[in-house]
Parts: structure tokens; C-alpha cells; sequence
């Protein structure tokens, strides 16, 4: 029989990766969608796979709905991705961000435990709890002081996840993902600013992007690439937390460079700094060492940063010049 797979926060970036992930390896998906009144499934199109998940309405903030979903999905494995993920927005919707992506993940792990006690068990966990950052390279051991309202509410998702594994004996990993990007990646996160301002550039219908603190440092992996650490996560016989890095960081500067470059365009001529985009508390770098993730899980990412702010201004060429 195929394993039974429940995804919340599906019609995102990494669910969307995901769902692909599981559907190819003969998974029967099952999503956690919330109703809107916009449409957000465009990721999913454009995977093609839309018409092969099977939809179960609900909120990550009610409980109910999320026990309804894991009763109907029978789920031999839960990903919690659903999250309120853009770190900006934290600021001005921070009660929100706490709701979703701290408390609701005690809904979903609650209902596992009196549902489902045999699912496994992934939760999104984020570099972004590291924030004021503790060691030059982040491992499963390094301290957290996170700098957001995002990184604070999933510290409480990270630590109430290895409480459940500890105090009910359940299959419960967290992927302490570094940044993770894709074509598939929502315009209001820096990377997808960049690559679809520098398409927007190249065809003519824009002339500068603003940005903020340009010489913030991230590990930037791919997506696609990250969303097989999840999976291996929940098949290994102990459940455990997992750095998913690439080991190396740039800053925003040097990925403006990579993409403008793509284009043969320099940076320089078109990128205007804007003090409106400077965060009230700043992670200045973020490092991480996924050698544990390297060793158990016999996981790497395989994609450099060039191939993809590549892949990702070729996407937004596209999709610009169809406009």
C-alpha cells in the first residue's frame, strides 16, 4: 500500500517541492489548505501536480480542523510547513506569527499523539533562530538567540516538538533549515526581488531596485534540494534535529552581483539602497554546519548559489517577458 503523507502549508514553496518529492516516490498527498479568497495554488501548477494532491480544508490556528485533517488523511507522515514565513512581516503581525508558527504546532503535534501516535513527525525549523548569532558556524549544539518575532515563535515550534518526542515517545524531527530559494519563491523575499527586479531591468519595464542592508550574510541553498533532507529525516529509526546547510554564505551584495551579472548587467548601476528596508533587529550572518546531516542522513546540498540565482532570473525572464 502507498504511505499516506499530510503536508500543511502545501501551496508554499518547500510543500510545493515536497509534494512533488513524495508523489514520485508513489506517496498518495494529502494537503492542509486554509480557505482564501485568493488563489494560491500557482506553485503547485506549475510543478504540474495541482490535480494529484487531495485537498483537506483547514487552519493551522484551529485545532479542530487540524485533528480532522490528521483523522481523514491517516498520515504515515506529518510535515509542518505551513507557517507565517516571511520574517519582515513578523514585526507587524507578530501575535499572528506567533499563533501559527509557535502554538499551532502543539495542535498539530496533539493531534498526532491522540490521533495518530505512529505518524512520524517533520517540523519547519529555521535558521532564523540563531539570529544573534553564538558560534561562527551554527550546529544542532549552538546556542539560540533569535531576533524576530518569526525566530522566537519557531524556537517555541522547535523546543514544544522535542518535548513531545521526549515526553510521548513519538517520531518527531526538526530540519533547522538555512535559507533555501527558488523560482518557486514568493516576491516578497529578497532573493525573488532581486532575480524578478533584475528580469524586470533587462526587458525595460523597471529601472532600479531598493533594497535595504545589502551586505547581510546567508547560507543559501535550493529548495529542491532541502526538501530531501525532510524526507530523510522521518526515515531514519531514531527521530533527531538536523542542520540543513550548504556550509558556505554570501551576502545580499554578492547575490545582487551573481544575478545582474547573468544578464550582463552591473549591480551597480541599479541597485538604490533604502533605509525603509532596514529590519529594527538584524541578523548579520548566518553560517551553517550540516556535517551531522552529511553523516546520518548521507544528505548534501548539490545546487551553488551561481546555478541558482541562475535558475531563478531564467524563470522570471519568462515570466516577465509573458506580461
Amino acid at each position: 500500500m502507498n504511505k499516506h503523507a499530510l503536508i500543511t502549508g502545501v501551496t508554499g514553496q518547500d510543500g510545493a517541492y515536497l509534494a512533488k518529492l513524495l508523489l514520485d516516490k508513489g506517496y498518495r498527498v494529502y494537503g492542509l489548505v486554509a480557505r482564501r479568497s485568493t488563489d494560491t495554488s500557482w506553485r503547485l501548477r506549475e510543478l504540474g501536480i495541482a490535480s494529484d494532491i487531495e485537498f483537506i480544508e483547514g487552519d493551522l490556528a484551529d485545532a479542530c480542523s487540524v485533528q480532522r485533517a490528521v483523522i481523514k488523511s491517516r498520515p504515515d507522515e506529518v510535515y509542518n510547513l505551513g507557517a507565517q514565513s516571511f520574517v519582515g512581516s513578523s514585526w507587524d503581525q507578530p501575535v499572528t506569527t506567533g499563533i501559527v508558527d509557535g502554538l499551532a504546532v502543539t495542535h498539530v503535534l496533539e493531534a498526532i499523539r491522540q490521533f495518530s501516535p505512529e505518524s512520524r513527525f517533520y517540523q519547519a525549523s529555521t535558521s532564523e533562530m540563531f539570529g544573534l548569532i553564538q558560534a561562527e558556524r551554527q550546529d544542532e549544539s549552538t546556542p539560540f538567540y533569535p531576533r524576530s518575532p518569526y525566530g522566537v515563535a519557531k524556537l517555541y515550534g522547535h523546543w514544544i516538538t522535542v518535548n513531545y518526542r521526549e515526553s510521548f515517545n513519538l517520531h518527531a524531527s526538526s530540519g533547522i533549515l538555512f535559507n533555501h530559494e527558488s523560482p518557486l519563491r514568493g516576491i516578497e523575499f529578497v532573493t525573488r526581488k532581486v532575480t524578478d527586479a533584475v528580469a524586470r531591468i533587462k526587458l525595460g519595464k523597471q529601472k532600479e531596485l531598493r533594497l535595504g542592508n545589502i551586505d547581510a550574510k546567508r547560507d543559501w541553498g535550493y529548495a529542491g534540494d532541502y526538501v530531501e533532507a525532510m524526507w530523510l529525516m522521518l526515515q531514519q529509526d531514531q527521530a533527531d534535529d538536523y542542520v540543513v546547510a550548504t556550509g558556505r554564505t554570501a551576502s545580499v551584495r554578492d547575490m545582487c552581483a551573481l544575478a545582474f551579472e547573468h544578464v550582463g548587467l552591473n549591480y551597480q548601476d541599479h541597485v538604490v539602497i533604502d533605509p525603509r528596508f532596514f529590519r529594527p533587529a538584524e541578523v548579520d550572518v548566518l553560517l551553517g554546519n550540516p556535517a551531522k546531516a552529511q553523516r546520518k542522513l548521507g544528505w548534501s546540498a548539490r545546487t551553488t548559489l551561481a546555478e541558482l540565482v541562475a535558475m531563478m532570473v531564467e524563470a522570471d525572464l519568462r515570466r516577465v517577458s509573458k506580461e
